[in-house]
């Protein structure tokens, strides 16, 4: 009897740190989402964005390259959004409804939807500032971070995969000459080039770790379920030991 009690509580013992492993994590990390930004209307830019969720503040990542550098003498201001509320895409050539060879940010509208949050480089981040080329971040180039607190809207977008990031800005040689004597449909004491889209990118959800969602990956949960079942079998072979041990005894 003392050799079955001797060997029962240590068994009992060592499932205990697996039963532990099945104790939910309280704490909150938040989510985080990611794009690739692919070129619009002639841009020859790229990039990427993250965004780094928790409750309704965010940590905002841009990097772009390649896009137009200068602008009335000075470097090119790139007004940059996310957009969402609509249809959660990107949109094509098809979108240039008035046959100009530009989709301007009204015509892309109806796939990405409105300013939701403005990612300046300063003070006010509401869709008012969404056309304030002062606090954009300007020249060819970007490596663009600001925490910021994003608005109701843009929080549902990326909760429900409707939120889209826009990079505004072309270069005004790669237009046709239709377009370069357009005006702005945002702005009209500005070219139909300044807020046109120039880079778009549809923001993600993934996991921690930086794996894109949509895998349906559940390799956390089943690993866990193997320590669970491994703890188990272990409690089960001791069992079986002690009533072998105990036959044998006759007891």
């Amino acid at each position: 009897m003392r050799t079955t009690t001797r060997l029962l509580v240590p068994l009992a013992a060592a499932a205990l740190p697996f039963a532990a492993l099945a104790a939910p994590a309280s704490a909150d990390s938040g989510t985080s989402y990611q794009a690739t930004l692919n070129p619009l209307n002639h841009s020859t830019g790229s990039g990427m964005a993250t965004v780094s969720l928790h409750g309704s503040q965010a940590q905002v990542k841009v990097s772009w390259t390649g896009l137009a550098a200068s602008f009335d003498g000075g470097a090119y201001p790139h007004v940059q959004h996310i957009h969402g509320g609509a249809q959660g895409r990107c949109p094509t050539m098809s979108a240039d409804k008035n046959g100009d060879g530009v989709v301007s940010t009204t015509e892309g509208a109806p796939q990405y939807g409105g300013v939701q949050t403005t990612l300046s480089t300063k003070g006010d981040t509401s869709p008012a500032a969404g056309t304030d080329i002062k606090i954009a971040p300007a020249g060819g180039s970007t490596d663009y971070s600001r925490t910021i607190d994003l608005s109701t809207g843009a929080v549902s977008a990326l909760h429900n995969g409707t939120a889209v990031i826009v990079v505004h800005g072309l270069d005004p040689a790669t237009l046709s000459k239709q377009a370069q004597k357009e005006k702005s449909d945002l702005v009209p004491s500005l070219p139909l080039a300044a807020t046109s889209p120039a880079l778009c990118g549809v923001l993600s959800s993934m996991p921690a770790g930086g794996v894109a969602t949509g895998t349906g990956s559940t390799a956390g949960v089943e690993d866990l379920g193997l320590l669970l079942a491994g703890g188990g079998l272990l409690a089960a072979g001791g069992v079986l030991m002690v009533s072998r041990r105990r036959a044998a005894a006759g007891i």
